[in-house]
């Protein structure tokens, strides 16, 4: 018996699924996948028959072939003479075979990102959705935090803005600015935050009750300053604590 055969044949059936899988998901990690090993494959699985059975029926319609899951079936087996009239059947449709698989592997990387796209920007995936349980992006914590994709469309945030507490000389201080973007390390962990119209204070100003002058309150403007510069990164291994803000502008009247 040829072991070799058979186990190119389940992987080359098999690979579909796996690359729709891993397309589809929106996974914030870029290391090694930790997910149950018969989460993965059973997951492959149901991708790679959906996939199959889509294919198998397009040609159906489309093309004068029929699916021969005979062929297969042989090939899989133990009886080599079997395993030879399959060969000799696969090879005289080698290129029919290479259209299909190569068109389908294709379409199992394309389809599923364009899936992944289309729920983001219908927001089928966020907490209010009623299909969050089975179409929430669940390796992605950072992603609904830093973005607002948990809000509705129609109010969704306008901008967003951040404040982290960061020790600069051993001194507390307040940095507070709109997010402009945000960067993941391989492990899916927070690396840095990249913002804009940036101000900071120390903690020590952190109430309005000293007077400022002619004894007035002191104002918000006079206990923070600006920080000069396009974009200010900040890098989240030295922030103490992270505070996010959703800001919705009023539309004004016409």
């Amino acid at each position: 018996m040829n072991f070799a055969l058979p186990t190119l044949a389940v992987f080359a059936l098999l690979l579909p699924g796996f690359i729709a899988r891993s397309r589809i998901k929106r996974i914030e990690r870029q290391s090694l996948d930790y997910s149950p090993f018969g989460q993965i494959v059973s997951e492959a699985l149901l991708w790679a028959l959906a996939l199959h059975l889509l294919w198998c029926g397009l040609a159906w319609l489309m093309t004068a072939y029929e699916p021969r899951p005979e062929v297969l079936l042989r090939l899989l087996g133990s009886d080599n003479a079997r395993q030879a009239q399959s060969v000799e059947a696969i090879a005289a449709m080698a290129g029919p075979i290479t259209v299909y698989i190569g068109s389908l592997l294709l379409f199992a990387y394309l389809m599923p990102t364009a899936l992944r796209r289309l729920i983001s920007h219908w927001r089928l995936d966020s907490q209010h959705s009623r299909l969050s349980p089975w179409l929430r992006f669940s390796g992605a914590p950072w992603y609904y935090l830093l973005t607002g994709a948990d809000f509705p469309r129609d109010e969704a945030p306008d901008l967003i803005a951040v404040s982290a507490i960061v020790n600069v000389a051993g001194e507390g201080y307040l940095y507070t600015g709109l997010l402009s973007d945000y960067f993941l390390d391989t492990e899916g962990k927070l690396d840095r935050l990249v913002l804009r119209a940036v101000m900071r204070r120390p903690l020590a100003a952190d109430k309005p009750d000293p007077a400022g002058e002619g004894g007035n309150p002191l104002r918000f403007t006079d206990r923070f300053y600006v920080v000069d510069g396009d974009y200010f990164v900040l890098r989240y291994s030295e922030l103490i604590t992270l505070n996010v803000e959703y800001i919705k502008l009023a539309e004004q009247a016409a």
